[in-house]
């Protein structure tokens, strides 16, 4: 018997928490115009503010959270579910359920590969996900794949990223405050408060850090340097989907290796995260802790520079799972990934041990690095960005187009028979 297909008509989709700012809303405003239902969750005051109307405001404690979802799903004949992050707890719990209904599931994250694109795949992201990463399979499917193509960057603005998070965010906050979401706790570590207030310290301290930036990059001009990008402890690329329960672990663990088999006249450079908002003073950090290792003055901290730049003239790229990764891949460089990436792949990444790194790095098959990014494209990507109008307008037109591809009936009795009402 063969799998009843979906039309638009007959897909409901549930969305539940996306980025800062419209885009959800927006996505699903576009898909009701392909003939698609349209169904909202909101848990806090934050998604109230991006999804201002038509949607249903979960208000319980989390215990409740699961069988209200489950109870939802059930009596809207939900087809598909739609969330940006599936780590989240509210997601984690959501999508175990979702899962036992048969029911299909749609996860954005930031992009694989940056600026231009976000991550959307089916099932999972990350280290949930189901990207192929055999060399033989990629060159087989990239084989069948057309090149990609040579498009004009997208319109990007730091200032429309950073209203739609303070907004949202503002929002959480008021949202507890007034009693409409009292016991919504956000995913995110740390103060929502002590965050924004870093924020004004970073901002503040801009141009003392742009003079610390280019002190670095004189003292490695000429050097052999191997670049180690941090990324955000609160992050679940680091939570989730790394060995390590932070990044300073991480820093412990790096400086451990290169301390004992990095050659004697090797630089290790360390890039403080552009979006770190200073809970933690990581020149001081650095120092302190090359100190202990016996490598002070070998391991230098950047807060700015150009990454792209950095990871051409270094002799290769340390990274815990950090897209970083794909800036030294496309322009030949080695790379070790130390966590889950979808990019970690045979031939494309060093294989052995960091210890093996810093003497021997395994250079990247560009064949295969090319076969593995017109996949990657073609499977998990799409193009547009948060960060415009026009990267939203166009992020929208895509995602709707990956969204409505044909995909199977749930299963269940409640799912045939609505379908066959909208038959007629």
């Amino acid at each position: 018997m063969k799998p009843m297909m979906l039309p638009p008509q007959a897909r409901r989709f549930l969305f539940l928490q996306g980025p800062p700012g419209p885009f959800f809303h927006s996505l699903g405003r576009a898909l009701e115009a392909h003939g698609a239902a349209v169904h909202r969750i909101n848990l806090s005051g934050g998604d109230a503010r991006d999804w201002p109307d038509g949607a249903t405001a979960f208000r319980g404690l989390m215990r409740d959270w699961p069988l209200f979802f489950d109870r939802y799903v059930q009596q809207h004949g939900i087809t598909d579910v739609v969330l940006y992050g599936d780590c989240r707890p509210v997601h984690l719990r959501a999508l175990r359920l979702a899962r036992l209904r048969g029911i299909h599931i749609h996860v954005f994250e930031e992009g694989y590969i940056r600026p231009d694109w976000m991550t959307l795949e089916r099932d999972g992201v990350n280290g949930h996900s189901s990207f192929e990463r055999c060399p033989s399979a990629l060159l087989a499917a990239a084989a069948q794949l057309p090149d990609i193509p040579s498009l004009p960057p997208i319109t990007a603005s730091f200032n429309r990223r950073a209203r739609d998070s303070y907004w949202h965010y503002h929002s959480v906050v008021t949202g507890r405050l007034l009693m409409r979401f009292p016991f919504y706790r956000t995913h995110r570590p740390g103060s929502i408060i002590a965050e924004g207030i870093g924020w004004i310290r970073r901002f503040r301290l801009r141009q003392r850090r742009a003079l610390q930036a280019q002190e670095t990059l004189s003292a490695i001009a000429g050097r052999t340097y191997f670049l180690f990008p941090l990324q955000l402890s609160g992050d679940y690329q680091i939570r989730a989907h790394s060995p390590f329960l932070s990044m300073a672990m991480a820093l412990d663990y790096v400086l451990a290796s290169f301390a004992r088999y990095a050659p004697e006249d090797a630089v290790l450079v360390v890039k403080e995260h552009p979006l770190d908002v200073g809970y933690r003073n990581w020149r001081t950090t650095i120092r302190r802790r090359s100190r202990h290792h016996g490598v002070e003055g070998r391991v230098l901290h950047i807060d700015g520079g150009d990454l792209q730049r950095l990871c051409e003239e270094s002799q290769g790229v340390v990274c815990v799972n950090s897209t970083s990764g794909t800036l030294a891949l496309s322009a030949g460089m080695p790379v070790i990934v130390l966590g889950d990436a979808v990019y970690d792949v045979p031939g494309i990444t060093h294989q052995a041990s960091l210890d093996r790194f810093w003497t021997k790095p395994e250079m990247p098959d560009m064949a295969l690095y090319e076969a593995f990014r017109k996949v990657l494209h073609a499977k998990c990507l799409v193009r547009g960005g948060l960060a415009s109008e026009s990267a939203m307008r166009t992020l929208i037109d895509n995602s709707v187009e990956r969204l409505l591809v044909p995909v199977e009936l749930p299963d269940g009795p409640a799912f045939r028979r609505r379908v066959r009402a909208l038959a007629g």
